[in-house]
């Protein structure tokens, strides 16, 4: 697989990128937050549309499989979708377990941050999104220009003839132009260095 880099001073393309980024450092404050109510650090999670809340680090034993599913790899656990008491508890105490696992849920469907889908962004930037799921994508934005590395070239001429012939394009960004790896890399370690 090729990689393709591109940047673009576009204001419309600056402010997409720059837009998801806001968006997304709402989202981890969210998560932090989110975190604070349940005691532990929630973990913050990708797949190839979206980010998303993931499990919480937790410090205690068996006594919290009551509510949380077992720890993962990583110490984080998942809050179940009905309560499991052990058996031979009391029927008073198996209904107070029931009330306070709807008070987690409630609490967790109150507070939990919902879904950021990066391909809402890159269907605005004009990007296929299925070419990213195939190929990849990444975008940033560093003093008013938007960068992107991408596993499939975008070609101006190329989108509007496709465009005009009725054809599926893997879509073109407004102002792009390429640029050599070194470029972008230089770009991504300023940002880099910018967010730290």
């Amino acid at each position: 697989m090729s990689d393709f880099f591109y940047k673009s001073s576009e204001p419309a393309t600056v402010a997409i990128v720059h837009e998801f980024y806001a968006q997304k450092d709402c989202f981890l404050n969210q998560l932090a937050d989110l975190g604070a109510l349940f005691g532990g650090k929630v973990a913050p999670m990708r797949d190839v549309d979206s980010n998303f809340a993931g499990g919480v680090k937790l410090s205690g034993g068996t006594e919290l499989d009551v509510h949380w599913c077992r720890a993962d790899d990583h110490g984080y656990r998942t809050l179940r979708a009905a309560a499991k008491p052990g058996k031979g508890i009391p029927k008073e105490e198996r209904a107070a377990i029931r009330v306070e696992h709807e008070r987690l849920l409630a609490l967790w469907n109150e507070h939990c941050p919902k879904r950021l889908s990066s391909t809402d962004y890159w269907d605005r930037l004009g990007v296929n999104s299925g070419s990213l799921w195939l190929c990849g994508g990444i975008k940033f934005e560093l003093s008013g220009t938007a960068y992107f590395h991408l596993g499939f070239q975008i070609n101006k001429a190329e989108h509007d003839s496709q465009v005009a012939a009725g054809q599926p394009t893997s879509g073109w960004i407004a102002g792009a132009v390429e640029i050599v790896s070194s470029e972008f890399q230089a770009a991504r370690v300023a940002k880099l260095e910018q967010r730290s």
